[in-house]
C-alpha cells in the first residue's frame, strides 16, 4: 500500500488572528503586479544573463551583446523590458550607449539569488 502524501491540512480551518494579521501586512495589489513582472522577467536565462554582466561594471550596449552572445537588436529588446521594470538604468556618451544596473536594490537581488542557489 502507497503511503499518501501530507503536503497539505487534512482539516480545512484557519487562525482568524493570524490571517488578519499577515492580510495588514500585505503590499497593494498594484506593487505585487509589478514585483510578479520582476519576477517574470527575471525567469528568463537571457535577461539574467545580463543583469549578471551588469553587477560588475557598466557596459554598452555592443559589449552585453558580445557578452551573451546575442545580436545588437536582441540584447536592445532585452535591456528595454529590464529597464521598463527599473532594473537597469542606461546613459548616453555621444554615439555609445552604456548601461548598469538600476540601484543596489537590484545587485542584492542577484546576489542573494545566487547565494541561494549555492547553499
Amino acid at each position: 500500500m502507497h503511503k499518501k502524501s501530507r503536503d497539505v491540512c487534512e482539516v480545512v480551518c484557519f487562525n482568524k488572528k493570524k490571517v488578519a494579521s499577515i492580510k495588514k501586512l500585505l503590499i497593494p495589489d498594484a506593487e505585487i503586479n509589478i514585483l510578479s513582472d520582476i519576477f517574470k522577467v527575471l525567469g528568463d536565462s537571457t535577461r539574467t544573463k545580463i543583469l549578471l554582466a551588469l553587477t560588475n561594471k557598466e557596459l554598452c550596449v555592443c559589449d552585453i551583446a558580445n557578452v551573451i552572445g546575442l545580436s545588437l537588436s536582441a540584447v536592445s529588446h532585452q535591456l528595454r523590458l529590464l529597464r521598463n521594470l527599473r532594473l537597469v538604468k542606461y546613459r548616453n556618451e555621444g554615439r555609445m550607449v552604456f548601461y548598469s544596473l538600476d540601484d543596489d536594490h537590484v545587485t542584492k537581488l542577484i546576489k542573494e539569488g545566487i547565494e541561494h542557489i549555492r547553499e
